[in-house]
């Protein structure tokens, strides 16, 4: 058995009933559940539609996401996540460049990096080196002035740690925003690439190895061990080309308004909702979330 979900922005909700109606039918699914009025519904399916992503494609010039999935086992046991533009709103990295005065230099190459043109490891070696002699005390200035908070990011936490989950913030940036995001989010542990700083600078370099795209698998296989559960008790979500491996590897891996070379490659594709798209995924009602 498998399962459709629509669901659209929480910020204007406007999940047409007849259009879901339509769908159901013309799929011939069974009876429609609102999860959360105007903005996210579901229905059962005993097959994955021919025409499934043509009905996307359809559906997203509609400002609705569509995702199929197996209807067993949705409701995850852990969350793993990306930080940058999925946890928060912005690119650490590239928000320090622009303190640095390199910032457009360095926004091309995340861009490249996050679309898969680049090797992450020397984009990323490349980019940090850029800020060679940056006062130390700029991080916490970008943390208080520059970084935002992903909508539904707290919801998502609350949620899933509030039904016995395990989360875990996995990031290619740097321990010193991890580490402020995972505790105001309320993730049980972070991990990321460390900056290298002398007499109150950075110097250019980071901290070896650097974690990218076989750490972030490495972290699924590792946590999950450690938690006793499988992989497919996992829900990962990221949006670059670093996070593919884990988003592949998961039980249920979410592009999340992913770069477009990632998002063809992910069968879940989030470009409308917010991060609570991941609690509708797994079939929690909005009436059950913990609100932030």
């Amino acid at each position: 058995m498998y399962v459709a979900t629509l669901l659209t922005s929480p910020t204007a909700p406007s999940l047409d009933h007849i259009l879901v109606e339509s769908l159901r039918n013309a799929w011939g699914g069974g009876d429609i559940r609102w999860l959360s009025t105007n903005e996210a519904a579901e229905f059962p399916l005993t097959e994955v539609p021919g025409n499934r992503w043509d009905a996307w494609a359809e559906l997203q010039q509609l400002g609705v996401d569509l995702i199929v999935q197996p209807s067993e086992g949705r409701r995850k046991e852990m969350l793993l996540a990306d930080m940058d533009s999925t946890m928060i709103q912005q690119e650490c990295i590239d928000e320090l460049a622009d303190e640095a005065g390199v910032g457009d230099r360095v926004k091309d190459i995340t861009a490249r990096a996050m679309n898969g043109e680049l090797d992450f490891e020397g984009a990323l070696i490349e980019r940090v080196g850029l800020m060679a002699g940056l006062d130390e005390a700029v991080i916490g200035k970008v943390l208080n002035e520059r970084i935002t908070l992903m909508p539904g990011g707290k919801n998502l936490l609350g949620t899933m740690r509030g039904n016995g989950a395990y989360a875990a913030l996995v990031s290619g940036g740097f321990t010193a925003f991890t580490a402020r995001v995972a505790k105001e989010l309320g993730f049980d542990e972070n991990r990321a690439n460390t900056l290298l700083t002398q007499d109150g600078k950075l110097t250019g370099d980071v901290q070896r190895p650097i974690l990218g795209r076989q750490a972030k698998i490495e972290a699924l296989e590792q946590i999950s061990t450690r938690l006793g559960i499988s992989e497919a008790e996992v829900i990962a979500v990221g949006d670059g080309a670093n996070d593919l491996g884990m988003l592949e590897r998961a039980g249920t891996g979410v592009a999340l308004h992913a770069k477009p070379s990632v998002a063809a490659q992910c069968d879940v594709r989030v470009n409308h909702g917010d991060l609570t798209a991941l609690l509708f995924l797994q079939g929690y009602h909005r009436d059950e979330f913990e609100q932030a």
